[in-house]
């Protein structure tokens, strides 16, 4: 199966890719998708480079299934809106292309990568290049992609067995409850 894992932002958006072979995980590619050349003003555009370089990703390596970072609710909501419109145009390159996608928030791919969801930067740049054995550090915004890609390949299947087991057993007590429906 091939996992390609998104951290999303405005001005870099990660991208990493592996190959997940039983329990093996094999390194496939990682980079970054800039929109640093256009003008900060043109929003537009800039998410137009974020979906055109997404779907180039996913045409360039095929990938079976994605996962992309949740955006975290920052203390300036002018940034937290424009991280939001960012992540929204790489979810839709992905689902336009008919691409899964799982969402995982930076906590659990912290946990899944490096044991701990306080892990800084530079620790989950050094787990993704021992996990991966890669030659060398990847740079922050492609480690967190495939530090993403890395928690889907992990957690991925048992989160499918647990929402296909959910949606198959209707509940029979406690139908509703407070207003809602089970």
């Amino acid at each position: 199966m091939r996992i390609l894992g998104i951290d999303p932002g405005l001005q870099t958006t990660g991208f990493g890719v592996v190959d997940k072979d039983g329990q093996q995980l094999h390194y496939v590619a990682s980079g970054t998708i800039t929109t640093t050349h256009l003008p900060r003003g043109d929003l537009p555009a800039r998410l137009k480079v974020l979906f055109d370089g997404v779907r180039e990703v996913v045409g360039t390596y095929q990938p079976d299934a994605s996962s992309v970072e949740i955006v975290f609710v920052n203390v300036n909501p002018q940034a937290t809106l424009l991280l939001g419109q960012a992540r929204g145009a790489c979810v839709t390159a992905l689902v336009s292309v008919n691409l899964a996608v799982a969402e995982y928030t930076a906590l659990q791919m912290k946990q899944a990568v490096a044991g701990h969801g306080k892990a800084g930067k530079s620790q989950v740049q050094e787990m993704v290049m021992r996990l991966l054995k890669l030659p060398s550090l990847p740079g922050k915004d492609a480690a967190d992609a495939l530090g993403l890609a890395i928690t889907h390949a992990h957690a991925g299947a048992a989160l499918q067995r647990l929402a296909a087991a959910a949606t198959s057993q209707p509940r029979s007590s406690a139908a509703y409850k407070a207003g809602r429906s089970y």
